[in-house]
């Protein structure tokens, strides 16, 4: 649960100091790549892709930096932690992710 913590907390200030581009939002029914890469693109200048990738990626470090949870969606039935995947997944679901992303704006 530490580790955790502290993988927040760096999480939370290495993505604040990054201003990464915008990706523009995929077409209707086509997986959002752009927002999906850009997201890729976020975690690796800030050195953090590898942790995520073992780690996950804590909700409270995502959202400490920007990232908020899409009107309507429904995130209670979702872990703390989330893997990777399921990052990258919501960020190749455009306007049907459950969380919009400052940097796919």
């Amino acid at each position: 649960m530490k580790k955790i913590a502290g993988l927040a907390t760096a999480t939370a200030l290495a993505l604040t100091a990054l201003a990464a581009p915008a990706a523009s939002a995929a077409p209707a029914g086509k997986p959002d790549t752009a927002c999906m890469q850009a997201g890729i693109a976020t975690l690796k200048e800030v050195g953090l892709f590898s942790t995520v990738a073992k780690e996950g990626l804590p909700i409270a470090a995502a959202v400490s930096v920007g990232v908020t949870v899409r009107e309507g969606a429904d995130i209670s039935g979702l872990p703390e932690v989330l893997p990777l995947s399921v990052v990258l997944a919501d960020h190749r679901a455009g306007d049907d992710s459950l969380f919009v992303y400052p940097w796919c704006n």
